[in-house]
């Protein structure tokens, strides 16, 4: 069974940091390139957001405005997925989602975590 497990998530003040967590279980970590997601307050989860994209070769991708901010990494040994979060603003406020895509398979199978929430309120 595949899981997808988010941690770290929570109460910061504008300009603080956070760390993100994601531990996957159930699946062959390094075949799949894994992101970040996000959703707002009142958006659905076809809204989604992206926030970042780590490649099986470690090169990564940001949404625009998470860009200079955000730092997604992957630990295949630890079948872990990190996002820092630096220099939160309240606009960042969301559950986050670990997503992974299995890209050696032409089924490309996806798979979604619970999801944690993050919210940038003084």
């Amino acid at each position: 069974q595949v899981q997808l497990v988010e941690s770290g998530g929570g109460l910061v003040q504008p300009g603080g940091s956070l760390r993100l967590s994601c531990a996957a279980s159930g699946i062959i970590f390094s075949n799949h390139v894994l992101g970040w997601y996000r959703q707002a307050p009142g958006k659905q989860r076809e809204q989604r957001e992206l926030v970042a994209i780590v490649s099986r070769s470690g090169s990564t991708t940001y949404g625009d405005s998470v860009k200079g901010r955000f730092t997604i990494s992957r630990d295949d040994g630890k079948n872990t997925v990190y996002l820092q979060m630096n220099s939160l603003k309240p606009e960042d406020t969301a559950v986050y989602y670990c997503n992974a895509v299995k890209v050696t398979d032409p089924r490309r199978d996806i798979y979604w975590g619970q999801g944690t929430q993050v919210t940038v309120s003084s």
